[in-house]
């Protein structure tokens, strides 16, 4: 184990970026299979109804409130490598017992112990996720911020679509009776690889945080971040929009297998090809918004995402099911791409916006605030959705003419579209609140897409190995028509000379 307690030069920083992108590795494959979709397949084998499968899914967002007295726990003990690695070490204990869950016979009681397991272990990741999120900002020098968090969410998402592709494999090879020992497989898998994850924390400098203020408060903490107007901005962006995402996005799986009768393996793959494309465009937003800034990032990104939750409630008026499947796998395109912009983003701006040696309260803080609001949009969405299943909206446009009458436009929104379109409407609002926030480097939003669109380009143009395509990019229409501008007198000189010489006397 390195002595030192901070990074000295380049080379360490380096190493210190290594050991923290294999602890992502290590965490994330930990987090894919006690959370999501092999969650929610365990919890169904256990025999869990619908409400303790929404309590599961609620967990991660509720537990985020030990923060709350996570913070004067860091600011006291000002230990915050120690902190992160314990309450990790502390979390992980809880595999093996959901090994045994997965092992002994089910009854109630099965239920009760994976509920407990997960409230412990969202408590206690809470605790590592304050301190870690302090020791990142003060370990990673700004303008290297972008591009670490990039990488580090390329990784995690990586991870996390192989882990969960090959679990659902796993799972689909084998009997019902069986899958007990295949969970019990993934869950002792992933106590390695949490173990592993601690040796890379306990391994990787911290900074030393400045002396602490007399009188350590936990509501005198956490009133500062919401004294600075401009990160208290900065949280009402974020708590609208993430209260705006999460009233759509956990019914995006019901609304494909329910309403719109698509298979479950239809909906891993649109999950897959989401992700895929979160990987491909993840490092040009990074490299954008340490060019420039997170808010230029987020005038493309968030409104592109906003988009595609309307559109997904156009899918129910598509009636031809192989150019429904077209649209949804190009929408899932275009979700995966935005989603990346918004993810690194929304990360990025909280830590680059929280001052150096304050960090922890300032990231508690805005962690509080949206983990209510990300919690309570579900929870509310869930409350009215017997409501909207029994309402629709109909929009038709119809022409009329003496023996026939046209339906121009007909649109039916009917249960889960509202819920899309009501998504999309709150998400206008918080787009509204981050035009009030402040971040130095911030650009026009048009000026942002050019830049986008650069970036794209110059992507391709390395990729591609086809001299054609690296031809087109070089040359795009916009050349042809200037070139064709600047032949234009050229052309008209010469026609002149033409006329001029046929009217000259023989």
């Amino acid at each position: 184990m390195s002595v030192e307690t901070e990074p000295q030069d380049e080379k360490e920083l380096d190493r210190a970026t290594a050991l923290m992108m294999v602890d992502s590795a290590a965490a994330t494959a930990v987090t894919a299979v006690t959370s999501g979709i092999v969650l929610a397949a365990f919890a169904l084998y256990l025999g869990a109804s619908n409400s303790v499968i929404g309590l599961l899914a609620a967990l991660p967002f509720l537990t985020q409130l030990i923060q709350a007295p996570a913070v004067p726990l860091v600011e006291k003990l000002r230990r915050r490598r120690v902190i992160a690695a314990t309450a990790a070490f502390c979390a992980r204990l809880n595999l093996p017992i959901m090994a045994a869950i997965a092992l002994l016979p089910h009854s109630g009681w099965s239920l009760t112990a994976l509920v407990v397991t997960q409230l412990l272990i969202g408590s206690l990741g809470a605790v590592t996720s304050c301190a870690w999120n302090s020791w990142v900002r003060d370990l990673i020098p700004e303008e290297r911020l972008g591009a670490f968090t990039a990488r580090r969410t390329v990784v995690a998402t990586a991870v996390t679509l192989t882990v969960t592709v090959l679990s659902g494999l796993s799972l689909d090879r084998v009997a019902e009776a069986e899958r007990g020992i295949v969970f019990a497989g993934f869950f002792g898998v992933a106590f390695v690889l949490g173990m592993i994850s601690v040796a890379a924390l306990l391994r990787t400098p911290e900074p030393a945080m400045p002396p602490p203020a007399p009188g350590v408060s936990l509501l005198r903490l956490l009133r500062a971040p919401l004294r600075d107007e401009n990160f208290r901005r900065l949280i009402f962006f974020l708590s609208s929009w993430q209260f705006a995402v999460n009233l759509a996005s956990p019914f995006f799986t019901v609304y494909f297998v329910t309403q719109l009768n698509y298979p479950i393996t239809f909906v891993i793959v649109l999950s897959a090809v989401s992700q895929v494309a979160n990987i491909a465009v993840l490092r040009i937003w990074g490299r954008l918004s340490d060019a420039f800034s997170n808010k230029s990032v987020l005038h493309v990104a968030a409104p592109a995402y906003i988009i595609c939750i309307a559109a997904t409630a156009l899918t129910s008026q598509i009636d031809d099911r192989q150019l429904q499947a077209a649209y949804l796998i190009a929408l899932h395109v275009a979700f995966g791409a935005a989603a990346a912009g918004t993810g690194l983003a929304t990360v990025n701006i909280a830590l680059k916006l929280a001052p150096r040696g304050a960090a922890t309260a300032y990231i508690a803080a805005n962690t509080l605030i949206t983990s209510l609001a990300a919690a309570s949009a579900p929870i509310l969405g869930g409350l009215f959705a017997d409501f909207f299943a029994a309402r629709e909206l109909q929009l038709l446009i119809r022409w009329s003419q003496p023996g026939a009458d046209v339906d121009v436009l007909h649109w039916a929104f009917n249960n889960w579209d509202f819920y899309f379109l009501l998504s999309a409407l709150l998400g206008l609002y918080a787009i509204h609140r981050l035009t009030l926030v402040r971040e130095a480097g911030e650009i026009e939003q048009m000026e942002m897409v050019h830049q986008v669109m650069n970036e794209a380009r110059r992507v391709v143009a390395n990729l591609s190995p086809v001299a054609g395509l690296r031809t087109m990019q070089a040359f795009p229409a916009g050349r042809l028509m200037e070139r064709r501008r600047r032949r234009r007198p050229e052309r008209e000189a010469e026609q002149q000379a033409l006329a001029e010489a046929a009217a000259e006397p023989a």
